[in-house]
């Protein structure tokens, strides 16, 4: 109940348009430390979970064993981690790609779903809880790569669960 709590108000600052990505180049010192905020732990570790969720356990599980072992005592950048999730799919998923899009983003996308009859379209945007005027920019380009997950009525959760990765602004 704690981690949901703190994963609504890291979205909820998130959400404004004077949020920042969790990655981003720096040239300062301040902006070091401007990165490591609250925001950016509790988001990286949404971003993780939804990337655990949508790869499995056993495989989210295997990535991060290929990266501790190919980094250990060493130094290491977040493609790293990237990486080492290609690795474990084999090219199955461009695990980077993914990712990429979450992490030089800031905030995140709203997905509406429609249906009608047997046909099931979506759609994402940025979603903005607050247009502040003095801040605000135009975000119309952001696009992320969004995995669902979904059943159907033939299915249940824990046994036949289908993905989809929504990688444009819209798809069925």
């Amino acid at each position: 109940e704690d981690f949901l709590t703190l994963i609504f108000k890291a979205m909820m600052k998130d959400a404004l348009n004077s949020s920042h990505p969790v990655s981003s180049s720096v040239q300062s010192s301040e902006q070091i430390e401007e990165m490591f905020d609250a925001l950016s732990y509790i988001k990286g570790a949404s971003l993780l979970l939804m990337l655990k969720h949508y790869l499995t356990k056993d495989v989210f599980q295997a990535g991060i064993e290929i990266y501790l072992r190919n980094h250990s005592y060493g130094t290491a950048q977040s493609d790293d981690l990237w990486d080492s999730m290609n690795e474990i799919t084999n090219g199955t998923l461009d695990v980077k790609k993914m990712m990429k899009t979450w992490i030089v983003h800031k905030g995140f996308p709203l997905v509406t779903v429609v249906r009608k009859g047997k046909i099931i379209s979506v759609q994402q945007e940025k979603f903005l809880y607050c247009a502040e005027p003095e801040n605000w920019t135009s975000d119309a380009s952001y696009l992320w790569h969004i995995p669902l997950t979904y059943i159907t009525n033939r299915c249940n959760f824990t046994h036949c669960t289908n993905t989809y990765l929504l990688d444009q602004k819209s798809g069925m």
